[in-house]
């Protein structure tokens, strides 16, 4: 099987998915609930950790890329095992939703757990990695 990726795809992947996470974690959406069970004041802006903020929103990037780039590899496996031509957007989403799920939700419950962050973080972080997946698929899918 030959992997193709459309670098159009994987930006607009990227673009979608960061939107949405932007949304997601803005402050009238779920930053003031995530921040709370985290034990800071909501009314704090994040931190960044002593990189800069440029450094985060880039890594940020960096990261979206990497999973994009990897979506676009599973998703051409699961459309060879199902024998498919080509993807639906549908097919696409569900995909993602799949690696969201199964990847991004079971191996990151551990880390917040051992970290005492508990059960809230855990979902509202999961559920912007599984909302950014699958639009990721949706939008790959799109142009497969």
């Amino acid at each position: 099987m030959t992997v193709t990726v459309n670098v159009l795809a994987v930006l607009l992947a990227v673009v979608v998915a960061f939107v949405a996470n932007f949304v997601w974690f803005g402050p009238r959406t779920f930053y003031p609930v995530w921040a709370r069970a985290l034990g800071k004041d909501p009314s704090v802006p994040p931190g960044d950790g002593g990189l800069g903020m440029g450094a985060v929103f880039g890594l940020t990037v960096v990261g979206s890329v990497v999973m994009a780039l990897t979506l676009c590899w599973v998703l051409q496996a699961a459309m060879a095992v199902y024998d498919k031509t080509d993807a639906t957007p549908l097919f696409g989403a569900v995909t993602g939703a799949a690696v969201g799920v199964g990847i991004a939700a079971a191996a990151s419950l551990g880390h917040r757990l051992f970290a005492g962050q508990g059960l809230t973080v855990w979902a509202i972080e999961v559920g912007g990695d599984i909302l950014g997946l699958t639009l990721m698929g949706l939008v790959l899918a799109f142009f497969y």
